[in-house]
């Protein structure tokens, strides 16, 4: 895990060092460990096992100048994949895959998004306007990161576990959205909760109700009401 650990830190210098850490966004299971820093003085401990670390790309990308992200990772032993019938391509190592994700618009597509002054491609995922639009930026081990705010990501966790077809990738999702939930609430943040919540289309707050329903989340339904 310390050589994940690092090789993850790694990713994020190189990118800050291309001029890139100031637009993407970091999302998924990995920008729980710059939580800590939100959290500083309350309980919280997240447990990241995932080999996933997954950028939110705002579109348009708005970069000056092109970068080759395989060739930036290369030395690091790298290399892109494709997967699925569509083309998605993906940076694989032995300890981390990093992929790019965009907003899905209208009907949807199953086609890659390009993205070319990365020199990749993205795949297009329901819900992430929502972490788009609700973010905040921690600073820690030197870098200046922007990824969701606690509370919307708790939230969108709630929300696309409801779509997993695995148990173990839905318990894995409502446990990382309980516990921010739980750290969020300890930290007196309970209007931030029920403000991103309120700020959800209602077909959103009705996932996240049934949810917290079928878990006994009585706490935070309290709050959401």
């Amino acid at each position: 895990m310390e050589k994940r650990y690092a090789l993850f830190l790694e990713v994020l210098r190189r990118f800050q060092t291309a001029g890139l850490l100031k637009e993407l966004i970091l999302i998924g299971s990995w920008c729980q460990h710059f939580y800590k820093s939100y959290f500083t003085g309350i309980r919280y401990t997240p447990t990241i096992r995932t080999r996933d670390m997954d950028f939110l790309v705002p579109v348009p990308l708005r970069i000056k100048n092109k970068v080759d992200v395989e060739e930036l990772f290369r030395d690091e032993g790298f290399v892109v994949t494709f997967s699925g019938s569509a083309g998605y391509m993906k940076l694989m190592h032995p300890e981390l895959i990093v992929e790019f994700l965009v907003p899905e618009k209208g009907k949807g597509s199953d086609s890659p998004y390009p993205l070319p002054k990365l020199s990749m491609n993205a795949q297009p995922l329901r819900f992430l306007d929502y972490l788009l639009q609700n973010t905040i930026y921690v600073e820690a081990e030197g870098l200046k990161i922007k990824v969701p705010h606690p509370a919307a990501f708790a939230l969108h966790k709630l929300i696309i576990s409801a779509r997993r077809t695995k148990e173990e990738k839905l318990l894995k999702d409502r446990k990382e959205a309980l516990a921010v939930l739980t750290a969020l609430v300890r930290k007196g943040d309970e209007g931030e909760i029920k403000s991103m919540f309120d700020g959800m289309p209602s077909r959103w707050r009705k996932r996240v109700i049934a949810v917290l329903t079928e878990t006994d989340n009585i706490e935070i339904m309290r709050i959401l009401k």
